[in-house]
């Protein structure tokens, strides 16, 4: 999702679509976001949400990213900042949580391997 509903911002929907691999490399990637059209309650919990009541609106959010064509970017920008909240880049805050553990896991292993072979290489 482009922005919380806490943000101050407000988004505006783009005049016309361009596709991502076409668009201009200057402009911003979320002014190609399907979310853009689209309520941000769709893409943010109201406050004591039931659990099947979440599921479902989780869901659609994540029909919604599913046709954007920036949702790597989105995804991408989600797990960088990181976002606390909402679905963004079709994961929501608890999947995004594991996509980074996976990451911090991922890169000490690929840091132990390195010193491996680095200490190898300098033995032998």
């Amino acid at each position: 999702m482009l922005q919380s509903p806490h943000s101050s911002q407000v988004a505006a929907v783009p005049a016309q679509r361009v596709p991502a691999r076409d668009r201009d490399q200057d402009a911003p990637w979320h002014t190609e976001a399907v979310c853009r059209r689209d309520e941000a309650g769709l893409f943010f919990a109201p406050s004591k949400e039931p659990t099947a009541a979440r599921l479902s609106r989780e869901e659609a959010a994540k029909r919604v990213c599913g046709g954007c064509p920036v949702m790597v970017e989105c995804r991408e920008h989600a797990l960088l900042q990181p976002e606390p909240y909402g679905v963004w880049g079709g994961l929501t805050a608890a999947e995004r949580r594991v996509v980074l553990a996976r990451r911090r896991r991922r890169d000490v292993e690929l840091k132990k391997a390195t010193r491996s072979a680095d200490h190898i290489a300098a033995a032998g």
